[in-house]
């Protein structure tokens, strides 16, 4: 049960109301990155892309619509880190990605 006690903060991305403890649990210096639509994305997400790619030394295009799965966030705000097969090291851009 909820305690009088408990503090909130509105979180305006989604649109709730967290208790304050859980919003400060974010990671400090680690910047926010947002797919094309603004979402927030986070390490472990999904992300599909919104446009064919082609993937510099892979020789490879990979098409829109391509599901990339477990992404992992780096200390870019514009760059994600993921893997695909047959691709090593592949980093995108987070403008041309969108939530799943």
């Amino acid at each position: 049960m909820i305690g009088d006690d408990d503090e909130y903060v509105y979180d305006e991305e989604t649109g709730e109301w967290r208790p304050a403890t859980a919003a400060a649990v974010t990671k400090p210096g680690r910047a926010e990155v947002r797919d094309a639509a603004g979402n927030l994305l986070t390490d472990g997400d999904s992300v599909t892309l919104i446009k064919d790619l082609k993937v510099k030394g892979a020789n490879q295009t990979l098409k829109q619509g391509t599901v990339i799965k477990a992404i992992r966030l780096t200390d870019s705000d514009q760059e994600i880190d993921c893997r695909f097969e047959g691709i090593k090291g592949l980093v995108l851009r987070a403008e041309f990605v969108r939530k799943r």
